[in-house]
């Protein structure tokens, strides 16, 4: 075997890193206008220098009042500001991380790690993966696809085996089976029709079928619900310790275990766009009333001009001055990016504006950067989270990039268009001759939209439009 030793080396390379001030700068451009302010908030607090003037627009250049003679030692806060990025190698071994040499895949990659957030799975979506991995006849993935369709958000089937055997023309015991196996799937309780069948499913599950805790489900749930214990200890001649034991570990399942998918808090919103029409058309107004205005304290400007300070409060006051001139430059530049991005999206849309979602136009992200001359992540950071307010509504500024579909002639229509058309075929359609997924498909391909037969049926899943033999009736 060699022999290891330990021995000190050097070496130069070129890496990458982020500045803190970059950091600062591409947070306050990502987060919403309540995050941002709760951020200004905070650096208020942390830099003594800044302070808050309500009504006055953030000052880049505060200057003191009075006739003070202007010398070597006051600062000249434009100067300041120019030579900011340039001072930033004085920390730049602090914030030293060890990353791979920079490459156009690596920076790709790592820009698409910060910006992309994958969409919460919907219950409906898990248990269908699940069952893709099955090995089943097409008939019986058929009826796991429609007993999933009539699972509900809490987990629980909404409709009886025997009412769903009669609209698909299937035999109960069918059901029955495929049933069986879905509730094995996760999350634990799915598929049950009510709170105790959920609950015995996942004791099941967890290896207590002869427990106490299954005696209690299967016959005294409601005394249970009343926490009436001793009527149960009585009745199943056990100890009322022994009903208190089972009744906590009852309390450990999930009651509604759908909840665990899918599930959102309503957010407050607050638009940071308010779209506007005048005489040349649309226009944008950004919405600065949650902003906080900042400016430079005067007295940490006269204290900086006084003799009697010490090099090291001088020292400290410039500090917090550069981080300070940052954080309002950082303001400024994230409003002027937000402008420009809006005011190119409602030039984009206008006719979304005046005629709605039928009048939705397809557009990417990487063609606003390239008008606005900005690199796409720039422009995704800049619409993450973000609302305007518009004459048709209030919608995620992300709402606005969607791709198209191919007409015959040559135009293109945006999915979130073709897919109200679908809906509005369906809403329009005789309940007695519901359309199916074919005949919608032939209907746009009348139109002269070049879209696939299971494009169709995405759309109606996303929808939450049932199949064609759901929806009949009469």
């Amino acid at each position: 075997m060699n022999n290891q030793t330990l021995a000190l080396t050097q070496e130069q390379r070129q890496i990458q890193t982020l500045a803190p001030q970059l950091r600062q700068s591409l947070e306050l451009l990502q987060v919403p206008v309540l995050e941002l302010r709760a951020l200004i908030q905070k650096e208020l607090q942390q830099n003594p220098v800044l302070e808050e003037k309500g009504g006055e627009a953030v000052s880049l250049d505060p200057q003191p009042d009075g006739d003070n003679h202007t010398d070597e030692k006051e600062l000249n806060f434009k100067e300041e500001f120019e030579i900011l990025m340039r001072l930033d190698k004085e920390t730049h071994d602090y914030f030293l991380q060890q990353y791979e040499p920079f490459d156009a895949d690596s920076e790709k990659k790592r820009n698409y790690a910060l910006e992309v957030r994958a969409p919460e799975e919907s219950l409906q979506e898990h248990l269908a993966k699940q069952l893709a991995f099955l090995e089943l006849s097409d008939r019986d993935r058929r009826i796991g696809e429609l007993i999933i369709g009539c699972i509900n958000e809490e987990g629980y089937l909404i409709q009886g085996i025997e009412e769903l055997a009669a609209s698909a023309g299937y035999e109960p015991a069918c059901l029955d089976d495929v049933l069986a196996l879905i509730r094995d799937f996760d999350p634990v309780g799915v598929g049950a029709r009510d709170l105790k069948e959920c609950l015995l499913i996942q004791l099941q599950r967890f290896g207590h079928d002869s427990s106490l805790a299954m005696k209690i489900v299967s016959g005294h749930l409601d005394l249970m619900a009343a926490k009436n214990y001793g009527e149960i200890a009585r009745t199943l001649n056990v100890t009322a310790d022994e009903v208190q034991a089972a009744a906590k570990m009852i309390a450990t399942l999930d009651p509604r275990p759908g909840l665990a998918f899918g599930s959102e808090t309503a957010p407050y919103i607050s638009p940071e766009i308010f779209v506007e029409k005048g005489e040349a058309g649309y226009y944008v107004v950004l919405n600065d009333e949650w902003i906080p205005r900042l400016r430079i304290s005067k007295y940490y400007q006269q204290l900086m001009s006084d003799s009697q300070s010490t090099e090291e409060v001088k020292k400290y006051i410039m500090d917090k001055v550069k981080a300070g001139l940052f954080m309002m430059k950082s303001i400024e530049q994230r409003q002027r990016t937000l402008r420009r991005v809006a005011s190119e999206i409602v030039k984009v849309q206008a006719e979304f504006f005046d005629s709605g979602i039928a009048c939705l136009k397809p557009l990417t992200m990487a063609e606003v950067a390239r008008q606005v001359g900005l690199h796409e992540t720039t422009v995704c950071r800049c619409v993450a989270n973000k609302f305007m307010k518009t004459p048709c509504g209030v919608f995620a500024m992300k709402y606005f990039f969607m791709p198209g579909l191919k007409t015959n002639d040559g135009r293109f229509v945006s999915n979130k268009a073709v897919r109200d058309l679908v809906g509005g075929m369906v809403a329009e359609e005789d309940s007695a001759h519901p359309l199916s997924d074919q005949e919608i498909f032939e209907r746009l391909s009348a139109q002269g939209l070049q879209v696939a037969r299971r494009t169709v049926a995405k759309y109606r899943l996303a929808l939450k439009i049932p199949p064609s033999h759901m929806r009949k009736s009469g």
